[in-house]
């Protein structure tokens, strides 16, 4: 498993998200007061940006259409969307923001 860093820790101040690209995936990266969740930028409904959505919990809505998913699995918790979405596990190493890729 290669892990590729994707952001400074200083680069999504805690409650807001972010999207990065890595290697073409485009990846929602979330930092919560709980710690740091990253899954699929774009919802497979419509292709909305996830980390624009509004996220309770640990649910963001699309803000395109209002799929929810759970930023810790990816797992559809609420349509129209038809799939969940890919998750990553994060770490932080110091300052560097890294997610973990198989």
């Amino acid at each position: 498993m290669a892990r590729v860093k994707v952001a400074d820790v200083s680069d999504v101040p805690e409650g807001t998200a972010r999207a990065v690209d890595v290697g073409g995936v485009a990846i929602a990266l979330f930092h919560r007061p709980d710690g740091w969740y990253a899954i699929e930028h774009t919802c497979p409904h419509s292709g909305g940006p996830l980390a624009d959505g509004d996220v309770e919990d640990h649910v963001v809505t699309c803000p395109w259409h209002g799929s929810q998913f759970d930023i810790r699995s990816g797992a559809l918790i609420m349509g129209p969307a038809e799939r969940p979405v890919r998750a990553f596990r994060v770490a932080i190493e110091g300052e560097d923001v890294t997610l973990e890729l198989s």
